[in-house]
């Protein structure tokens, strides 16, 4: 079976990303640590699947995405609409629904996301036809796929805390079975800035970049 990864990501121009963790650090700041949580994410999962695509947004920023250091990965432009609709494009296209595929789905907001999670993800999927990783948030950090796509695309609540309940909602209503992974966070303020920062080894090229932004009254 081919085991495809997907990461969404939006071009880091100033005051279009990160906009909560913007009100703390600026605009600029919140824009290239963008950048920085897309290429390490890059980097780090560079060996966890058969097939890599990053799939950004606007369709006009294929330049500035082809700049990074991809390696494995592929570019793709993501479809028009809202989050619900670019998904269901993503895994209609992969296609997740043919049984020679299992097809994941992430977003860049995680840089430190445990690559034992995605592993997990994939080996699931074998016997489950969805995988869902929850954020504290009330959203998800992660989505699989194995077969026919579900419906829980449509008609979400997105960027809210009701997108977790109204997924399962959605997938207990149609008896689809489904596999929970331990719950993750997003970096979307300072707390969760913060939080990355103490996790991670004053070695990796990451953690000076946000050391610099963290001042003692942050």
């Amino acid at each position: 079976m081919t085991n495809t990864l997907g990461m969404f990501a939006k071009h880091w121009q100033p005051g279009t990303v990160k906009t909560r963790l913007a009100v703390s650090i600026g605009d600029e700041a919140a824009a290239a640590l963008h950048r920085h949580f897309v290429q390490t994410l890059i980097s780090r999962l560079q060996d966890v699947a058969d097939r890599h695509v990053l799939c950004f947004a606007p369709a006009d920023s294929a330049g500035a995405f082809g700049q990074l250091s991809l390696g494995r990965w592929t570019l793709e432009p993501q479809a028009e609409g809202d989050l619900g609709t670019r998904m269901k494009h993503f895994f209609t296209a992969t296609p997740a629904a043919e049984d020679s595929q299992r097809a994941i789905l992430i977003g860049s907001d995680s840089p430190d996301l445990p690559l034992e999670f995605i592993e997990e993800a994939f080996d699931k999927l074998r016997d489950s036809p969805v995988v869902l990783g929850p954020t504290v948030d009330g959203g998800y950090y992660l989505i699989g796929l194995s077969q026919t796509v579900p419906p829980i695309f449509d008609n979400i609540s997105w960027s809210t805390p009701e997108v977790w309940p109204q997924t399962i909602a959605r997938l207990t209503a149609a008896r689809i079975p489904y596999h929970v992974l331990p719950w993750w966070y997003d970096v979307d303020d300072l707390a969760g800035l913060h939080r990355l920062h103490d996790s991670m080894s004053p070695y990796e090229p990451l953690y000076g970049k946000i050391s610099s932004l963290l001042t003692p009254d942050s």
